[in-house]
């Protein structure tokens, strides 16, 4: 409950210190390395080229900053960034980072996927707004915002694709990506827990 409580306060001060991330109105110059290397998976326009990769357009700034970084310096080493990203990244300069960052969190967003089951959409959106209290999972809103757009360091969740969220919770919750938040507010989901919120934020 400790972890939980901490968690809770530190999503709460987040959002309550930084507005959250609005896509910009316009998009820099297509950096050299987007159509290069990134394109091969997440599009250049940053909508991936299979469900398995991220969409990145309109992903925060400093989000995708942090994380190209942690995937250049092998700090993220969940088996996902191990098989994919270690190998990408391992040459980006921390200018490319910069520039790579601000072009994908520039284009607009992804638009939803409204081909989920109605009923898990239903179930996730009842997850993400008020959490699983007799389960210890917090409302994924504390964090990530009403809209799942995030902020700052906090990922846009929002339009991404299912399967690529459930990868994530999954690995978040046994415990094979590093994050002691996020381990701790899905430690105790199930799997159908995590295909419902993945099916809603994908059709956010």
């Amino acid at each position: 409950m400790k972890k939980i409580a901490v968690a809770l306060l530190a999503g709460t001060a987040i959002l309550g210190a930084q507005a959250v991330a609005a896509p910009k109105t316009k998009v820099p110059p297509e950096p050299q390395t987007v159509s290069q290397v990134c394109s091969q998976c997440h599009g250049d326009r940053g909508i991936s080229t299979s469900p398995i990769f991220p969409n990145l357009a309109a992903q925060n700034e400093q989000y995708l900053v942090r994380e190209l970084h942690n995937f250049r310096d092998r700090k993220r080493d969940d088996p996902h960034a191990q098989a994919y990203m270690w190998g990408m990244a391992n040459r980006l300069t921390d200018e490319v980072i910069d520039k790579v960052a601000n072009y994908f969190s520039a284009l607009p967003p992804p638009p939803p996927d409204l081909g989920q089951n109605p009923k898990e959409i239903a179930a996730g959106k009842e997850i993400f707004e008020k959490g699983i209290a007799s389960e210890q999972v917090p409302a994924c809103q504390l964090c990530h915002g009403p809209t799942g757009a995030g902020s700052a360091t906090i990922p846009r969740l929002a339009g991404q694709h299912r399967e690529y969220l459930a990868t994530q919770l999954l690995a978040f919750r046994d415990n094979e990506r590093q994050n002691m938040i996020m381990h701790s507010n899905v430690a105790h989901m199930t799997d159908q827990q995590v295909r419902d919120i993945s099916a809603y934020l994908s059709s956010l």
